[in-house]
């Protein structure tokens, strides 16, 4: 008997809490509004399911808390800014002024914080190399000074007042203005750089030196360095120059330049070969010099000269009916 009421009262429950469900259930009471916005129950659950109130001021005390933490870590710091590297290029008008050019450019395009002086051996700007700088991409700036016609012999010193111009600019730029931290070198447009060379050089405290391909005759020219010092040169043209080096194998800070402002390329009593001893022995010593490219055991510039141009079968009359700018 017992049993059989306990079988219909189990068979009957479930009908019963469903019936319960459904009564308490007003269809005319309003679904809650969903939101995005966290809920905080104004109650925490403690030990055996007891519900335990908040006290109101804990939450604010525990953001008081988390920004006294905040103030009390020390500010995050800038980032330094990359040293400025400052490119002297002297050029002149001939048939393959734009190639070179354009190869410095691609080059240069893909070193950050690199600012291109290029100075023209001109008395006026030309439209080529406007028009090119205007294209290039690049922060620049666009110089001119002729060569006076007395120094235009194979003996004497080439770009001599191009470089110079391009040091009067820099100097005149940071005269009034205390001098970020910057890089100058001299880059000629005839020249083939490894973007390794760049990072190498950023780094200079005072004047850098590294190898040079394929000049002076030889694979390379190179500064002789024993326990991190300068103290000879591998070279194949008068060892006993004071820095027997090429005019690609040597970076100054551009403080040293600031510092020495009488520091310029001579040509009185300058040589061919001897323009970089002339400048270096006014701003450094060849103890002073800083190796760079693995203690000078690596080419990251080299001297590639193009080939002169054979331009023979160019006609002298019956010229293209389109002007072509090459």
């Amino acid at each position: 008997m017992k049993s059989a009421l306990c079988s219909r009262f189990f068979i009957l429950l479930p009908w019963i809490l469903i019936v319960i469900i459904m009564l308490d259930v007003d269809p005319r009471r309003p679904a809650p509004q969903l939101t995005s916005r966290p809920y905080f129950s104004p109650h925490t659950v403690g030990c055996g399911g007891s519900r335990i109130p908040l006290r109101r001021g804990s939450l604010g005390r525990d953001a008081a808390e988390r920004q006294k933490r905040n103030e009390s870590r020390p500010p995050l710091q800038a980032e330094p800014r990359l040293p400025t590297i400052y490119a002297i290029t002297p050029t002149y008008s001939r048939p393959v002024q734009k190639a070179e050019l354009t190869r410095l450019a691609n080059t240069f395009r893909q070193v950050a914080q690199l600012h291109w002086i290029l100075v023209e051996d001109r008395a006026t700007r030309s439209e080529l190399v406007s028009s090119f700088l205007a294209r290039a991409g690049l922060p620049n700036t666009h110089l001119h000074v002729p060569t006076p016609r007395r120094y235009k012999r194979p003996w004497l010193p080439r770009a001599t007042e191009q470089r110079n111009a391009g040091l009067a600019w820099l100097r005149q730029r940071h005269q009034h203005q205390s001098a970020q931290p910057g890089v100058l070198f001299f880059a000629d447009d005839d020249n083939t750089y490894s973007l390794e060379l760049f990072q190498e050089m950023r780094t200079t405290r005072k004047v850098s030196v590294w190898p040079v391909g394929l000049v002076g005759g030889r694979r390379y020219e190179r500064p002789l360095v024993k326990n991190g010092k300068v103290v000879g040169w591998y070279t194949g043209w008068r060892e006993d120059r004071p820095f027997a080096i090429d005019m690609a194998g040597f970076a100054v800070s551009l403080q040293v330049i600031l510092s020495n402002p009488k520091a310029v390329f001579k040509r009185r009593g300058s040589q061919p070969g001897m323009q970089e001893s002339d400048f270096l022995k006014q701003i450094t010593t060849v103890e002073e010099l800083e190796p760079k490219a693995n203690n000078c055991t690596k080419v990251l510039v080299w001297h590639t000269r193009t080939e002169k141009v054979n331009l023979a079968n160019e006609p002298k009359y019956h010229l293209d009916t389109v002007n072509i700018e090459v």
